[in-house]
Protein backbone atom coordinates (compact mmCIF):
# COMPACT_ATOMS: atom_id res chain seq x y z
CA UNK A 1 0.00 0.00 0.00
CA UNK A 2 1.25 3.38 -0.71
CA UNK A 3 1.72 5.94 1.59
CA UNK A 4 0.50 9.43 1.05
CA UNK A 5 2.75 12.57 2.21
CA UNK A 6 1.73 14.05 5.10
CA UNK A 7 0.44 17.46 4.99
CA UNK A 8 3.92 19.25 6.40
CA UNK A 9 7.47 17.82 6.37
CA UNK A 10 8.96 15.93 9.76
CA UNK A 11 11.76 19.32 9.42
CA UNK A 12 10.12 21.86 7.86
CA UNK A 13 11.27 25.23 5.72
CA UNK A 14 11.69 28.47 8.19
CA UNK A 15 8.43 29.43 5.71
CA UNK A 16 6.56 26.54 6.85
CA UNK A 17 7.38 26.95 10.55
CA UNK A 18 6.62 31.16 10.83
CA UNK A 19 3.37 29.76 9.05
CA UNK A 20 2.26 27.37 11.29
CA UNK A 21 3.91 29.67 14.42
CA UNK A 22 1.69 32.36 13.17
CA UNK A 23 -1.04 31.82 16.49
CA UNK A 24 1.68 31.06 18.94
CA UNK A 25 3.71 34.22 18.42
CA UNK A 26 0.47 36.22 18.79
CA UNK A 27 -0.07 34.28 22.24
CA UNK A 28 3.51 34.95 23.06
CA UNK A 29 2.92 38.73 22.47
CA UNK A 30 -0.79 39.15 23.77
CA UNK A 31 0.80 37.26 27.59
CA UNK A 32 3.48 40.14 27.23
CA UNK A 33 1.06 42.88 27.01
CA UNK A 34 -1.16 41.34 29.77
CA UNK A 35 2.15 40.77 31.93
CA UNK A 36 2.81 44.59 31.65
CA UNK A 37 -0.83 45.50 32.49
CA UNK A 38 -0.85 43.16 35.47
CA UNK A 39 2.82 45.21 36.50
CA UNK A 40 1.34 48.65 35.82
CA UNK A 41 -2.01 47.53 37.90
CA UNK A 42 0.80 46.28 40.96
CA UNK A 43 2.61 49.91 40.52
CA UNK A 44 5.38 48.93 38.58
CA UNK A 45 6.62 50.93 35.46
CA UNK A 46 4.67 49.92 32.12
CA UNK A 47 6.51 49.01 28.49
CA UNK A 48 2.96 49.89 27.10
CA UNK A 49 1.51 53.02 25.56
CA UNK A 50 4.03 56.12 25.77
CA UNK A 51 2.19 59.37 26.60
CA UNK A 52 3.64 61.97 23.74
CA UNK A 53 2.67 64.59 26.09
CA UNK A 54 3.73 63.44 29.22
CA UNK A 55 6.08 66.80 30.77
CA UNK A 56 9.79 67.17 30.07
CA UNK A 57 12.64 68.23 31.82
CA UNK A 58 13.21 72.09 30.03
CA UNK A 59 17.05 72.46 29.31
CA UNK A 60 17.92 75.51 32.40
CA UNK A 61 15.03 77.12 34.75
CA UNK A 62 12.11 78.20 33.34
CA UNK A 63 10.54 81.84 34.18
CA UNK A 64 7.02 80.60 32.70
CA UNK A 65 5.30 77.28 32.27
CA UNK A 66 2.76 78.43 29.41
CA UNK A 67 2.06 80.73 27.14
CA UNK A 68 -1.50 83.12 25.89
CA UNK A 69 -1.02 84.61 22.99
CA UNK A 70 -3.25 87.09 21.90
CA UNK A 71 -3.05 87.33 18.10
CA UNK A 72 -4.87 90.66 16.75
CA UNK A 73 -5.85 89.32 13.09
CA UNK A 74 -5.10 91.76 10.02
CA UNK A 75 -2.37 94.26 11.69
CA UNK A 76 -3.35 97.20 14.32
CA UNK A 77 -1.53 100.59 13.43
CA UNK A 78 1.86 100.92 15.82
CA UNK A 79 1.17 104.72 15.42
CA UNK A 80 -2.34 104.49 16.92
CA UNK A 81 -1.46 102.36 20.20
CA UNK A 82 1.49 101.65 21.77
CA UNK A 83 4.68 103.90 19.61
CA UNK A 84 3.13 107.12 19.35
CA UNK A 85 4.65 110.21 16.38
CA UNK A 86 3.96 113.31 17.01
CA UNK A 87 6.17 114.38 14.03
CA UNK A 88 3.42 112.73 11.70
CA UNK A 89 0.84 114.01 13.68
CA UNK A 90 2.20 117.38 12.37
CA UNK A 91 3.10 116.49 9.11
CA UNK A 92 -0.84 115.23 8.91
CA UNK A 93 -2.05 116.02 4.58
CA UNK A 94 1.94 116.18 3.47
CA UNK A 95 4.23 114.03 1.28
CA UNK A 96 6.00 111.75 2.40
CA UNK A 97 9.33 112.87 2.74
CA UNK A 98 12.26 111.42 0.24
CA UNK A 99 14.43 110.73 2.95
CA UNK A 100 12.42 108.35 4.15
CA UNK A 101 12.33 105.95 1.34
CA UNK A 102 9.24 104.55 -0.66
CA UNK A 103 6.25 102.62 0.78
CA UNK A 104 5.94 99.59 -1.36
CA UNK A 105 2.33 97.85 -0.09
CA UNK A 106 -0.07 96.37 -1.68
CA UNK A 107 -3.04 99.61 -2.00
CA UNK A 108 -1.35 102.93 -1.26
CA UNK A 109 0.26 104.60 -4.75
CA UNK A 110 3.15 106.44 -4.62
CA UNK A 111 2.44 110.45 -3.51
CA UNK A 112 -0.37 109.06 -0.99
CA UNK A 113 -0.30 111.86 1.61
CA UNK A 114 0.75 110.86 5.53
CA UNK A 115 -2.27 110.59 7.80
CA UNK A 116 -1.35 111.06 11.89
CA UNK A 117 -3.14 109.35 14.48
CA UNK A 118 -6.83 110.39 15.59
CA UNK A 119 -6.22 109.56 19.00
CA UNK A 120 -3.80 111.17 21.96
CA UNK A 121 -0.93 109.56 23.85
CA UNK A 122 -0.88 109.76 28.00
CA UNK A 123 2.20 108.67 30.34
CA UNK A 124 0.81 105.88 32.29
CA UNK A 125 2.00 103.71 35.52
CA UNK A 126 5.30 104.10 37.61
CA UNK A 127 7.36 103.51 34.63
CA UNK A 128 5.29 106.55 32.50
CA UNK A 129 4.84 104.23 29.56
CA UNK A 130 2.95 106.13 26.79
CA UNK A 131 -0.12 104.31 25.25
CA UNK A 132 -3.07 105.23 23.39
CA UNK A 133 -6.47 106.52 25.04
CA UNK A 134 -7.81 103.76 22.61
CA UNK A 135 -6.51 101.49 25.79
CA UNK A 136 -7.98 102.85 28.57
CA UNK A 137 -8.00 99.65 30.66
CA UNK A 138 -4.82 98.18 29.45
CA UNK A 139 -3.21 101.74 30.01
CA UNK A 140 -3.72 100.62 33.89
CA UNK A 141 -1.52 97.44 33.55
CA UNK A 142 1.59 100.01 31.93
CA UNK A 143 3.99 98.16 34.45
CA UNK A 144 3.83 94.76 33.63
CA UNK A 145 3.87 94.79 29.99
CA UNK A 146 7.21 95.33 27.87
CA UNK A 147 6.58 97.18 24.95
CA UNK A 148 8.75 96.31 21.37
CA UNK A 149 8.36 98.78 19.09
CA UNK A 150 10.81 97.90 16.67
CA UNK A 151 9.51 94.49 15.33
CA UNK A 152 9.90 93.65 11.70
CA UNK A 153 8.97 90.64 9.66
CA UNK A 154 9.26 90.32 5.24
CA UNK A 155 5.71 89.62 3.89
CA UNK A 156 3.12 92.27 3.23
CA UNK A 157 0.42 89.67 2.68
CA UNK A 158 -1.76 88.18 5.54
CA UNK A 159 -1.25 84.95 4.88
CA UNK A 160 2.47 84.91 4.82
CA UNK A 161 2.99 86.89 7.28
CA UNK A 162 0.56 85.08 9.65
CA UNK A 163 2.44 81.96 9.52
CA UNK A 164 5.99 83.82 10.06
CA UNK A 165 4.67 84.80 13.18
CA UNK A 166 2.98 81.64 14.41
CA UNK A 167 5.54 79.30 12.67
CA UNK A 168 8.58 81.66 12.21
CA UNK A 169 8.51 80.84 8.15
CA UNK A 170 6.17 82.18 5.31
CA UNK A 171 5.72 79.00 3.80
CA UNK A 172 3.13 77.03 5.36
CA UNK A 173 3.15 72.93 6.70
CA UNK A 174 6.19 74.25 9.25
CA UNK A 175 5.03 73.55 12.92
CA UNK A 176 3.26 76.11 14.67
CA UNK A 177 4.57 77.80 17.92
CA UNK A 178 2.40 76.03 20.29
CA UNK A 179 3.29 72.61 18.83
CA UNK A 180 6.74 73.52 19.29
CA UNK A 181 6.38 74.37 22.84
CA UNK A 182 4.18 71.05 23.80
CA UNK A 183 7.07 68.41 21.77
CA UNK A 184 9.44 70.53 23.55
CA UNK A 185 7.71 70.31 26.79
CA UNK A 186 4.77 67.94 26.73
CA UNK A 187 1.63 69.57 29.20
CA UNK A 188 1.39 69.61 33.04
CA UNK A 189 -2.71 68.22 32.33
CA UNK A 190 -3.42 64.51 31.13
CA UNK A 191 -6.86 65.34 31.56
CA UNK A 192 -6.92 68.81 28.61
CA UNK A 193 -5.46 69.46 25.31
CA UNK A 194 -1.66 70.72 26.01
CA UNK A 195 -2.47 73.45 22.90
CA UNK A 196 -5.89 75.11 22.84
CA UNK A 197 -7.25 77.18 20.42
CA UNK A 198 -9.60 79.92 20.75
CA UNK A 199 -11.21 81.60 17.53
CA UNK A 200 -13.43 84.81 16.25
CA UNK A 201 -17.08 84.03 16.01
CA UNK A 202 -17.19 85.04 12.49
CA UNK A 203 -14.71 82.99 11.23
CA UNK A 204 -10.70 82.49 10.97
CA UNK A 205 -8.09 84.22 9.99
CA UNK A 206 -7.01 84.36 6.82
CA UNK A 207 -3.76 81.78 7.44
CA UNK A 208 -6.41 79.07 8.68
CA UNK A 209 -5.42 75.90 10.33
CA UNK A 210 -1.68 76.05 9.78
CA UNK A 211 -1.22 78.68 12.15
CA UNK A 212 -2.06 75.72 14.51
CA UNK A 213 -0.75 72.85 12.83
CA UNK A 214 1.93 70.30 13.74
CA UNK A 215 3.52 70.63 10.42
CA UNK A 216 6.01 67.60 10.57
CA UNK A 217 5.95 67.37 14.36
CA UNK A 218 3.49 64.10 15.58
CA UNK A 219 -0.28 65.39 15.23
CA UNK A 220 -0.45 64.61 18.84
CA UNK A 221 1.15 68.28 19.04
CA UNK A 222 -1.34 70.15 16.82
CA UNK A 223 -3.99 72.89 18.44
CA UNK A 224 -7.30 71.57 19.41
CA UNK A 225 -9.73 74.45 18.30
CA UNK A 226 -12.54 74.54 20.82
CA UNK A 227 -15.87 76.36 19.81
CA UNK A 228 -17.38 79.39 20.60
CA UNK A 229 -20.93 79.49 22.63
CA UNK A 230 -21.76 77.66 25.59
CA UNK A 231 -20.33 74.33 24.87
CA UNK A 232 -16.59 74.71 23.67
CA UNK A 233 -16.21 70.99 23.63
CA UNK A 234 -18.85 68.64 21.98
CA UNK A 235 -19.59 65.68 22.59
CA UNK A 236 -17.88 65.68 26.62
CA UNK A 237 -20.41 63.37 28.10
CA UNK A 238 -20.40 59.89 27.17
CA UNK A 239 -22.62 58.00 24.75
CA UNK A 240 -25.53 56.52 25.88
CA UNK A 241 -25.59 53.18 25.10
CA UNK A 242 -22.80 52.07 27.04
CA UNK A 243 -21.64 52.62 31.02
CA UNK A 244 -18.48 54.08 31.83
CA UNK A 245 -17.04 50.36 32.88
CA UNK A 246 -17.99 49.18 29.10
CA UNK A 247 -16.35 52.16 27.80
CA UNK A 248 -12.91 52.00 29.94
CA UNK A 249 -13.39 47.83 28.56
CA UNK A 250 -13.33 48.82 25.29
CA UNK A 251 -10.92 51.46 25.10
CA UNK A 252 -8.39 49.08 26.77
CA UNK A 253 -9.06 46.30 24.30
CA UNK A 254 -8.15 49.41 21.27
CA UNK A 255 -5.09 50.10 23.09
CA UNK A 256 -4.26 46.06 23.42
CA UNK A 257 -4.81 45.38 19.68
CA UNK A 258 -2.98 48.16 18.35
CA UNK A 259 0.34 47.90 20.48
CA UNK A 260 0.78 44.80 18.78
CA UNK A 261 2.43 47.60 16.55
CA UNK A 262 5.55 49.02 17.31
CA UNK A 263 4.14 52.74 19.01
CA UNK A 264 7.07 53.72 20.02
CA UNK A 265 8.25 54.69 16.13
CA UNK A 266 4.15 54.76 15.13
CA UNK A 267 3.62 58.58 15.82
CA UNK A 268 0.37 58.75 13.62
CA UNK A 269 -0.69 55.55 16.16
CA UNK A 270 0.57 56.63 18.85
CA UNK A 271 -0.80 60.11 18.93
CA UNK A 272 -4.60 58.21 17.53
CA UNK A 273 -4.50 56.06 20.91
CA UNK A 274 -3.06 59.52 22.95
CA UNK A 275 -6.62 60.87 21.69
CA UNK A 276 -8.41 58.27 22.16
CA UNK A 277 -7.41 58.39 26.32
CA UNK A 278 -7.27 62.30 26.00
CA UNK A 279 -11.05 62.24 24.89
CA UNK A 280 -11.64 59.69 27.76
CA UNK A 281 -10.21 61.55 31.05
CA UNK A 282 -12.02 64.90 29.38
CA UNK A 283 -15.38 63.60 30.04
CA UNK A 284 -14.50 63.41 33.27
CA UNK A 285 -12.28 66.93 33.60
CA UNK A 286 -13.33 69.19 30.74
CA UNK A 287 -16.88 70.34 31.62
CA UNK A 288 -15.63 71.72 34.91
CA UNK A 289 -12.69 72.82 33.04
CA UNK A 290 -14.96 74.86 30.49
CA UNK A 291 -17.66 76.28 32.82
CA UNK A 292 -17.38 79.72 33.16
CA UNK A 293 -20.43 79.95 35.88
CA UNK A 294 -18.51 78.82 38.77
CA UNK A 295 -16.76 82.48 38.22
CA UNK A 296 -17.87 85.17 40.54
CA UNK A 297 -19.69 88.44 39.78
CA UNK A 298 -16.70 90.19 40.43
CA UNK A 299 -14.74 88.28 38.55
CA UNK A 300 -17.16 87.98 35.22
CA UNK A 301 -17.22 91.68 34.95
CA UNK A 302 -13.44 92.54 35.43
CA UNK A 303 -13.68 90.40 31.85
CA UNK A 304 -16.55 92.38 30.80
CA UNK A 305 -19.12 89.79 30.53
CA UNK A 306 -21.23 92.31 32.10
CA UNK A 307 -21.44 94.48 28.82
CA UNK A 308 -22.30 92.92 25.21
CA UNK A 309 -19.48 94.97 23.76
CA UNK A 310 -16.84 92.79 25.30
CA UNK A 311 -18.89 89.57 26.53
CA UNK A 312 -17.43 87.12 23.27
CA UNK A 313 -13.98 88.00 23.71
CA UNK A 314 -13.64 88.45 27.54
CA UNK A 315 -15.83 85.35 27.81
CA UNK A 316 -12.97 83.90 25.23
CA UNK A 317 -9.96 85.36 27.39
CA UNK A 318 -11.09 83.95 30.92
CA UNK A 319 -11.30 80.61 29.19
CA UNK A 320 -7.75 80.86 28.73
CA UNK A 321 -6.99 82.27 32.31
CA UNK A 322 -9.13 79.02 33.42
CA UNK A 323 -7.18 76.55 31.01
CA UNK A 324 -4.00 77.49 31.76
CA UNK A 325 -4.59 77.42 35.55
CA UNK A 326 -5.34 73.85 34.90
CA UNK A 327 -2.17 73.23 33.23
CA UNK A 328 -2.18 74.20 29.43
CA UNK A 329 0.62 74.68 28.09
CA UNK A 330 -0.16 76.96 25.23
CA UNK A 331 -3.68 79.09 24.34
CA UNK A 332 -3.83 80.68 20.94
CA UNK A 333 -6.15 83.45 21.16
CA UNK A 334 -8.19 85.51 18.12
CA UNK A 335 -9.26 88.93 18.07
CA UNK A 336 -10.37 89.22 14.36
CA UNK A 337 -11.32 86.82 12.12
CA UNK A 338 -13.65 86.17 8.77
CA UNK A 339 -14.82 89.08 7.29
CA UNK A 340 -12.55 92.60 7.03
CA UNK A 341 -14.90 94.51 9.12
CA UNK A 342 -14.10 92.17 12.18
CA UNK A 343 -10.14 92.39 12.02
CA UNK A 344 -7.87 94.80 12.82
CA UNK A 345 -6.96 95.36 8.92
CA UNK A 346 -8.15 99.12 8.66
CA UNK A 347 -8.38 99.78 4.89
CA UNK A 348 -11.21 101.86 4.72
CA UNK A 349 -11.51 103.89 8.04
CA UNK A 350 -9.01 103.26 10.61
CA UNK A 351 -10.91 105.54 13.16
CA UNK A 352 -14.02 103.57 13.19
CA UNK A 353 -12.61 100.16 12.47
CA UNK A 354 -9.79 100.47 15.35
CA UNK A 355 -12.50 101.78 18.09
CA UNK A 356 -14.36 98.83 17.41
CA UNK A 357 -11.80 96.22 17.96
CA UNK A 358 -10.38 98.22 20.47
CA UNK A 359 -13.63 98.41 22.54
CA UNK A 360 -14.22 94.76 21.92
CA UNK A 361 -10.60 93.70 23.78
CA UNK A 362 -9.03 96.81 26.06
CA UNK A 363 -11.35 95.54 29.31
CA UNK A 364 -11.19 91.53 28.74
CA UNK A 365 -7.34 92.12 27.84
CA UNK A 366 -6.30 94.16 31.28
CA UNK A 367 -8.78 91.75 33.25
CA UNK A 368 -6.68 88.62 32.19
CA UNK A 369 -3.22 90.18 33.38
CA UNK A 370 -4.93 91.59 36.91
CA UNK A 371 -7.13 88.08 37.22
CA UNK A 372 -3.59 86.26 36.38
CA UNK A 373 -1.78 88.52 38.79
CA UNK A 374 -4.27 88.49 41.48
CA UNK A 375 -3.95 84.36 41.23
CA UNK A 376 -0.32 84.29 41.42
CA UNK A 377 -0.45 82.86 38.11
CA UNK A 378 1.20 86.13 36.28
CA UNK A 379 4.62 84.64 36.85
CA UNK A 380 4.60 81.42 34.96
CA UNK A 381 2.08 82.43 32.41
CA UNK A 382 3.76 84.37 29.43
CA UNK A 383 1.12 86.62 27.64
CA UNK A 384 2.28 88.12 24.55
CA UNK A 385 0.23 90.44 22.07
CA UNK A 386 1.14 90.93 18.38
CA UNK A 387 -0.29 90.86 15.16
CA UNK A 388 1.58 89.48 11.52
CA UNK A 389 2.29 93.10 10.73
CA UNK A 390 1.67 96.85 11.25
CA UNK A 391 0.32 99.72 8.98
CA UNK A 392 1.57 102.51 6.92
CA UNK A 393 2.09 106.30 7.88
CA UNK A 394 0.29 107.32 4.70
CA UNK A 395 -2.77 107.15 4.65
CA UNK A 396 -5.40 104.82 1.53
CA UNK A 397 -7.84 106.75 0.76
CA UNK A 398 -7.20 109.20 2.98
CA UNK A 399 -8.78 107.39 6.13
CA UNK A 400 -7.30 103.75 5.63
CA UNK A 401 -3.91 102.51 5.96
CA UNK A 402 -1.91 99.33 4.17
CA UNK A 403 -0.04 96.72 5.48
CA UNK A 404 3.51 97.57 6.90
CA UNK A 405 5.35 94.79 7.59
CA UNK A 406 9.33 97.15 8.02
CA UNK A 407 7.53 98.55 11.72
CA UNK A 408 5.38 96.91 14.12
CA UNK A 409 4.82 97.04 17.98
CA UNK A 410 4.08 93.58 19.79
CA UNK A 411 4.41 93.38 24.01
CA UNK A 412 4.59 90.94 26.14
CA UNK A 413 3.79 90.50 30.16
CA UNK A 414 4.29 88.12 33.06
CA UNK A 415 6.37 85.00 32.57
CA UNK A 416 9.80 86.29 33.57
CA UNK A 417 9.46 89.34 31.95
CA UNK A 418 10.54 92.46 32.64
CA UNK A 419 7.73 95.24 32.60
CA UNK A 420 7.30 99.00 32.62
CA UNK A 421 9.40 99.33 29.58
CA UNK A 422 9.64 99.76 25.90
CA UNK A 423 12.11 98.59 23.78
CA UNK A 424 13.59 99.32 20.48
CA UNK A 425 12.00 102.63 18.27
CA UNK A 426 10.59 103.57 14.84
CA UNK A 427 11.73 106.11 12.93
CA UNK A 428 9.63 109.78 13.15
CA UNK A 429 6.80 108.66 10.92
CA UNK A 430 6.36 104.93 12.29
CA UNK A 431 7.52 103.31 8.64
CA UNK A 432 10.93 101.85 9.28
CA UNK A 433 12.57 100.50 12.09
CA UNK A 434 15.75 102.39 13.92
CA UNK A 435 18.54 100.74 15.47
CA UNK A 436 18.16 97.71 16.86
CA UNK A 437 14.96 95.64 15.69
CA UNK A 438 13.85 92.38 16.24
CA UNK A 439 12.33 89.38 14.14
CA UNK A 440 9.61 87.13 14.83
CA UNK A 441 12.92 84.33 15.08
CA UNK A 442 13.86 86.87 17.76
CA UNK A 443 10.59 86.95 19.29
CA UNK A 444 10.57 83.08 19.35
CA UNK A 445 13.70 82.81 20.62
CA UNK A 446 12.64 84.82 23.76
CA UNK A 447 9.70 82.82 24.15
CA UNK A 448 11.25 79.91 24.19
CA UNK A 449 14.03 81.05 26.28
CA UNK A 450 11.75 82.00 29.04
CA UNK A 451 9.92 78.28 29.38
CA UNK A 452 13.59 77.24 30.09
CA UNK A 453 14.30 75.46 26.04
CA UNK A 454 17.50 76.42 24.39
CA UNK A 455 16.29 77.21 20.72
CA UNK A 456 19.49 75.76 18.97
CA UNK A 457 18.33 71.98 21.16
CA UNK A 458 14.96 71.95 20.37
CA UNK A 459 14.91 69.98 17.14
CA UNK A 460 13.39 67.59 15.30
CA UNK A 461 15.21 65.25 12.48
CA UNK A 462 12.93 66.39 8.95
CA UNK A 463 14.30 64.81 5.51
CA UNK A 464 17.59 64.50 7.34
CA UNK A 465 17.74 68.02 8.61
CA UNK A 466 17.33 69.35 12.18
CA UNK A 467 14.75 71.78 12.05
CA UNK A 468 14.26 74.43 14.52
CA UNK A 469 11.42 76.69 15.46
CA UNK A 470 13.75 79.11 14.99
CA UNK A 471 15.39 77.39 11.52
CA UNK A 472 19.22 78.97 11.55
CA UNK A 473 18.40 80.37 15.39
CA UNK A 474 16.93 84.03 16.73
CA UNK A 475 18.40 86.59 19.09
CA UNK A 476 17.60 86.61 22.67
CA UNK A 477 15.55 90.25 23.37
CA UNK A 478 18.13 90.43 26.25
CA UNK A 479 16.35 93.73 28.00
CA UNK A 480 12.93 91.59 28.61
CA UNK A 481 14.53 89.24 31.38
Amino acid sequence: MKHTAPHWSLFPSRRQFLSQAANGFGAVALSALMAGENRLLAGEKSSGLVNPLAPRQPHFKAKAKSVIFLFMVGGPSQMETFDPKPVLDRLDGQPLPPSFGEVKSQFVKVGTPLMGSAWKFARHGQSGMEISELFPHIATCADDLAVIRSCYSESFVHAPAMYQMTSGRVLAAHPSLGSWVTYGLGSESENLPAYCVLTQPEGLPEGGAPMWGAGYLPTVHQGTVLRNGATPILHLAPPKEIGKRQQRNLLDYLRRVNELHNTEQDNELNARLSAYELAYRMQQHAPEAVDISRETVATRNLYGLDDKETREFGTRCLLARRLVERGVRFVLLFSGGGPVSSQWDAHDNIKSNHEQMCRWTDKPIAGLLKDLRSRGLLDETLVIWGSEFGRTPVSENGKGRDHNPTAFTIWMAGGGVKGGQVIGQTDDLGFKTVGERYHPRDIHATMLHLLGRDQMKLTYLHNGRNERLTDFGGRLIEPIV
